[in-house]
């Protein structure tokens, strides 16, 4: 028996080898068709050059111009590059005011993460999310590592200005939109601690009970930090300590109000400053984007204008073809605005359902017209739409597809219809209100993540069904 078992094992083992090398084989070659996509795939422009919205069809993607989208030069041909040949924005040597007395390369990483981020042609449709959240990080790093030796938490006005521009300066050499302060509502006075009277080390740490805030903020846990909030009620906590005030004058209940909203603002940008003195620049980095992301996923960022025509066509809904029809055009619109979240898309469509509600539009629309999550982001030429995920995401620069993003929910979940005209009630972390069943994140589309678990899942079959003989 054992003379017949050994040919056997040694067949079932060269059965297995062989079809490791097939399931390679085929990955490498998944990983190449995808390479293959049309160029225009991963191409996306900012929402002010995108191209008109589809003639036909029930939430097509909208189709971006090429002419649009940046042309890379290649050095050592001389020629140009095809729009968004996969390679890295051009880059410059900075023009620096020399009034910053800073050595950047002790940041450079995350200053690299947010040029990426906030890329030229990407900025504005990816702000909310990605860049914004990455310059802020940035930074109030750049606070901290400014003051580090000092007992300082600030900057003085002038340095903070020169400071600020330099930081932007070198942001856009390395192929950063120049224009994000503006996009992301951010000035060089975030800097300088603003009216909060706590500036130094030696106050903030006398009234603040820095090792509980430290405990709560080296380590933010990204899923339990939305929900279950540890570092968010620390940062608050210590900047109400900071911008308490000794001042007795009560001449205006009202301005004090005002003042005092003020200070807390900017005392937790000294709170910042703070950790990110006692805090490695990656570790704050995951920090902050973890914070900003709880933030940014509590709200649509979507603007909505009256929607007319489709309540005009779909309060007394006879026939679909009118009132999808319209609808469709609506969201259209709504698609050149940016990427957001999965999170994002669940709350934009409750917002928007109740709205429809509101103005007497009793059926299902979503159900009605198929309408899906995705459909409420910005849509990829010759795709469906791309939600970012909910937890903090970069622009990646990859060697082999360009500009990318890691997308989540993919295939077609539908859009949820509101239960009533309020959304007081919505709560993304309630056990009701979990994201539906959610696929494997996959790069820019859904087929090529699907494919290898599919591969994965016979590989298994396979394995079994060989330890049998």
């Amino acid at each position: 028996m054992d003379t017949l078992k050994t040919p056997t094992a040694f067949q079932g083992t060269l059965r297995i080898r062989q079809f490791l090398v097939l399931t390679i084989w085929l990955v490498h070659r998944e990983d190449a068709t995808a390479l293959k996509l049309p160029d225009k795939l991963t191409n996306i422009s900012s929402k002010s050059k995108l191209g008109s919205p589809p003639t036909t069809g029930l939430f097509q993607p909208i189709q971006i111009s090429p002419a649009v989208l940046p042309h890379y030069h290649d050095p050592s041909s001389g020629h140009s590059l095809p729009p968004m040949y996969p390679s890295f924005p051009t880059t410059y040597d900075p023009v620096l005011t020399g009034r910053c007395p800073v050595n950047f390369s002790a940041i450079s990483t995350i200053m690299e993460r947010t040029a990426s981020d906030c890329s030229q042609p990407l900025a504005s449709i990816v702000g909310n999310v990605v860049c914004c959240p990455q310059l802020s990080s940035l930074l109030r790093i750049f606070q901290g590592y400014y003051s580090q030796g000092t007992d300082s938490l600030v900057l003085q006005n002038a340095v903070a200005d020169d400071c600020f521009k330099d930081v932007i300066s070198i942001l856009a050499s390395r192929g950063a939109n120049s224009s994000v302060p503006s996009i992301c509502s951010i000035k060089s006075s975030n800097l300088t601690g603003g009216t909060c009277p706590v500036k130094d080390v030696t106050t903030f740490e006398g009234r603040v009970n820095t090792s509980k805030l430290l405990e709560a903020c080296s380590r933010v846990d990204p899923l339990k930090e939305c929900c279950r909030s540890v570092c968010q009620p620390a940062i608050m906590e210590a900047a109400l300590q900071l911008s308490l005030s000794s001042n007795d004058n009560k001449n205006s209940v009202a301005s004090e109000e005002s003042m005092h909203i003020d200070a807390l603002n900017d005392c937790k940008g000294v709170v910042y400053s703070w950790l990110s003195k006692k805090l490695s620049p990656d570790n704050a980095n995951k920090a902050y984007r973890i914070l900003s992301a709880c933030k940014v996923n509590k709200v649509c960022p979507l603007e909505f204008t009256q929607p007319s025509e489709v309540i005009k066509s779909c309060r007394n809904v006879a026939a679909p073809s009118p009132c999808c029809s319209s609808l469709n055009s609506y969201i259209s619109g709504i698609q050149k605005q940016m990427l957001i979240t999965n999170r994002q898309a669940i709350i934009c469509a409750t917002v928007f359902g109740s709205m429809l509600k509101k103005a007497g539009v009793l059926t299902d629309l979503y159900e009605l017209c198929d309408v899906d999550l995705k459909d409420f982001s910005i849509q990829v030429y010759g795709l469906q739409g791309c939600l970012l995920k909910s937890l903090p995401v970069d622009v990646e620069y990859d060697n082999s597809t360009g500009i990318s993003f890691t997308c989540d929910l993919t295939d077609n979940i539908a859009a949820p219809w509101p239960l009533s005209t309020s959304i007081s009630s919505l709560s993304l972390c309630a056990p009701e209100m979990s994201l539906p069943a959610l696929p494997t994140s996959v790069r820019n589309n859904g087929f090529h993540g699907a494919g290898l678990h599919l591969l994965v899942t016979i590989f298994l079959i396979f394995v079994v069904s060989m330890s049998v003989y």
